[in-house]
């Protein structure tokens, strides 16, 4: 790449940056925020927390090793720090990946009723655990990137490239070894999540055909609060898909072309904690009514733009419960 277009990934990096802490930001301080008045998370926002906290993390060692890079260009620093930070946004990554998918199946588990007994006593083992299982990803991604620092080094005739501290895989252990960590850090996370979109689709589809079997024709069946999780959950599906494609190809010409484009790494991936904060933000009802209205509120200020205001969606008022027969 060329330096200019290094220059304008770091800027258009630096304002996704923005809007990635400040909704993911959002998100990890509301759920606080309900934590301290129920005294308790569900297993969602255990999930939700952590990966919102996963996101600002990445973002913020990502657009610092990317500024380390523009004002030190012709790297009179150590390569060790860079190589660190590196090794830092992948197990970020890593964690991000593998929360997203770990979201998607509770959602599937809640949503889609298995009729293999085994499985769901799987399912239960797993969501007992939630809390042990956050913490146990980003163990398991560390362990996973890790072993960069003792494979990818000049000793091994590994290529390094003019970023400061990027090393590039060229013998076929290293290739190997980037093969396997791509497996475990993208492609199992995101078969996963095919998985748990395809059970929720056939879910959705199953459940909208007993609606209409069950209505007259006069009125169009609804499915209340699960259709805002299942847009939610298929919103992060396809979301995901999309940028592991990117990312694919991205890897695909780091380990094979030997092209250094990290940084557009970080950038896809900057977008993608972005998109994800807002489908999880519009998946939490409460969480988009508040924002909207804070919103709204931010602009009550400035009266010349009162044209930017979103409309907010006002409370029904409650009808008295009918009498059972």
């Amino acid at each position: 790449m060329f330096g200019i277009n290094k220059l304008a990934l770091w800027v258009v990096t630096g304002l996704l940056a923005v809007m990635t802490v400040f909704f993911n930001g959002y998100i990890f301080l509301m759920s606080l925020w309900n934590y301290k008045q129920k005294k308790q998370w569900c297993p969602s926002e255990t999930i939700i927390t952590a990966l919102s906290a996963a996101n600002v993390a990445h973002q913020l060692v990502s657009y610092f090793w990317m500024t380390m890079y523009e004002v030190d260009s012709k790297c009179f620093v150590n390569p060790m720090p860079y190589t660190v930070m590196l090794l830092l946004i992948y197990t970020l990554k890593f964690t991000i990946m593998w929360n997203t998918s770990f979201l998607t199946f509770y959602y599937s588990t809640k949503l889609v009723h298995t009729p293999n007994h085994c499985y769901t006593q799987i399912q239960a083992a797993i969501l007992k655990h939630v809390t042990l299982v956050v913490f146990l990803i980003p163990l398991c991604g560390l362990g996973t990137c890790m072993p960069m620092l003792i494979v990818f080094n000049p000793d091994n005739y590994t290529i390094v490239n003019k970023d400061c501290g990027v090393l590039l895989p060229e013998t076929r252990s290293d290739q190997i070894y980037e093969a396997m960590k791509l497996l475990l850090a993208d492609v199992l996370p995101g078969g996963l999540m095919v998985k748990c979109c395809i059970s929720i689709s056939v879910h959705l589809a199953i459940h909208l055909q007993h609606m209409k079997a069950s209505t007259n024709g006069a009125h169009c069946p609804k499915l209340g609060n699960q259709l805002r999780v299942i847009q939610m959950a298929l919103s992060l599906v396809i979301t995901f898909i999309l940028f592991l494609v990117i990312d694919l190809y991205v890897c695909y010409q780091m380990v094979v072309n030997h092209e250094n484009i990290i940084m557009l790494t970080i950038c896809f991936t900057s977008i993608y904690t972005t998109l994800s904060a807002i489908v999880l933000i519009y998946g939490k009802k409460t969480l988009w009514k508040a924002l909207i209205h804070e919103f709204n509120v931010c602009l009550d200020e400035y009266p010349c733009l009162s044209w930017l205001k979103v409309p907010e969606q006002k409370t029904k008022p409650s009808t008295p419960a009918k009498a059972k027969n």
